[in-house]
């Protein structure tokens, strides 16, 4: 046979090859395809049938850990007790994997904590699968472990109970395009904080150590190269996920714009501040501290590396050692390091950073108070002169606006909620104080202490004045008015 006639016949044989190939392919496609219409009529029956019983359309919150105390379940309750007083013939249904109480205790709860009572009862959706979206589970490629468990225990969640609007209230991005294109339903989200953003990027391209980011990667350009296409990656599919929500709202300014260039959706997304319980910290007394022998620097929040409590404890090490050399004494100043620890892992951490204390040598001045009642909280915050918060790119900061509730001057870092939402000038008056290492801190702690009465005691009313736009009355404004479009059409 000659070369010509082998090379038409090898030619001839991966032709046939690639036919019955495409071939493969399409029907594979095709039978995709027929399983997702499949599953969609399925779901959208099961639906019909829900609404066929109870004649009402219902609105479903995603929120695994809704028996937690933080500032993300406020939101949710907060939001569900809006859209009650403003809907009362929708049905509100919440998914949750908190399988160790019940739905009586969960409300009750909600109540004590957050002082929030609910018009009517809702139902709540018990997930079994919640141990998929642990971080601890995935020690490593921490996000995608994460985004690929949500997606099965949003699966779970939309099998038991399928919504005719779903909300996303916890940042699972990837359970969006299963509700909407498998479930049928309308789909938003209310985002705290993005999966991934471009400052995480650039930590990684900088080869910056962080928290997230440690040494031994930062120190190694292959490792840092593999993180970075790895975020890459992942930050396109998270766009794609996300671009599938109908409504976006963001809790900051700093949220929005991570959001707005990941998700490509500036024509429907809103600015919605989470709703802090300001009015709890307005009987704080307004009153000049001229007279204080000791002024106390207080610390409000969990017990997370990202809170960045060694960077508190080594400024204030700055601190007491410039007054030590000015004469000022060590007794005239005290850091009080106040959060909740949720583990063991929590508690680890406090124990190092009381071991920091000892090496700092400032053990003596600095009090840690864990877990504590809110009626010990008000009271610290009531005798203290300065709130600290040393958090970089703090998504928004409720634990900042406490504090300037509370009347005291707030010393925030130069970066996320804080500077671009929170501690900005109010009526042309200054309301706290930004700083963004070690050094800068120490000096602006030094500044403040360096204040006459009267000018911390204006500050301290700027402050206040200028929170009362993030009381829950603005946040279900806000809310109602981003969602009347999408609610309305439920009730048609």
């Amino acid at each position: 046979m000659s070369a010509h006639a082998e090379l038409v016949l090898c030619l001839g044989f991966l032709w046939k090859l690639l036919f019955h190939l495409l071939f493969v392919c399409l029907l594979l496609f095709a039978l995709l395809l027929l399983l997702i219409l499949a599953v969609r009529l399925w779901l959208k029956s099961k639906r019909n049938t829900r609404f066929a019983r109870t004649g009402r359309p219902a609105v479903g919150f995603f929120h695994p850990y809704c028996n937690a105390g933080g500032g993300g379940e406020r939101v949710l309750w907060c939001a569900i007790r809006a859209l009650q007083r403003s809907y009362p013939n929708v049905d509100i249904v919440v998914y949750t994997g908190d399988l160790g109480v019940s739905a009586h205790e969960i409300v009750d709860g909600a109540r004590r904590r957050f002082n929030i009572v609910l018009p009517r009862s809702i139902d709540f959706v018990f997930l079994r699968l919640r141990l998929l979206v642990e971080p601890s589970l995935f020690p490593h490629f921490t996000l995608l472990g994460q985004s690929l468990g949500s997606i099965f225990l949003g699966w779970e969640a939309l099998t038991e109970f399928v919504p005719d609007l779903y909300i996303d209230s916890m940042g699972y991005a990837f359970t969006l395009p299963l509700f909407r294109y498998l479930g049928g339903c309308s789909v938003c989200a209310y985002v705290h904080y993005p999966t991934i953003s471009t400052d995480m990027l650039t930590v990684v391209r900088e080869r910056n150590p962080r928290f997230n980011n440690p040494g031994y990667i930062s120190d190694s350009l292959i490792l840092s190269a593999f993180k970075m296409l790895y975020y890459c990656l992942f930050a396109v599919c998270y766009g794609m996920a996300g671009s599938c929500s109908e409504l976006v709202m963001v809790n900051s300014s700093w949220t929005l714009q991570h959001i707005l260039s990941l998700w490509h959706s500036s024509n429907r997304t809103n600015v919605v501040y989470p709703p802090c319980d300001v009015s709890a910290f307005l009987d704080v007394p307004l009153e000049e501290d001229g007279d204080q022998k000791c002024h106390s620097i207080v610390s409000i929040g969990q017990f997370r590396p990202e809170k960045d409590h060694q960077l508190q404890i080594k400024a204030f090490r700055k601190v007491l050692d410039r007054r030590e050399e000015a004469g000022g004494g060590r007794e005239a100043l005290k850091l009080v390091l106040i959060g909740g620890c949720r583990n063991q892992e929590d508690e680890d951490r406090v124990l190092k950073l009381r071991g920091l204390c000892q090496e700092q040598g400032v053990a003596d001045r600095v009090e840690f108070k864990l877990n504590i009642p809110f009626e010990e909280l008000k009271r610290e915050l009531s005798q203290a002169t300065i709130g600290l918060h040393t958090m970089w790119n703090e998504h928004f900061g409720i634990g900042v606006v406490e504090c300037m509730a509370a009347g005291k001057v707030i010393l925030a870092h130069k970066s996320g909620g804080p500077q671009l939402d929170i501690v900005v000038p109010f009526e042309g008056g200054q309301t706290g104080f930004l700083a963004d290492g070690e050094y800068s801190y120490a000096e602006a702690i030094e500044q403040i202490l360096n204040l006459t009465p009267a000018s911390r005691l204006q500050i301290r009313r700027n402050a206040r004045q200028s929170v009362a736009r993030f009381s829950d009355q603005e946040f279900e404004v806000s809310l109602l008015a981003a969602m009347e479009q999408l609610m309305s059409a439920l009730e048609r």
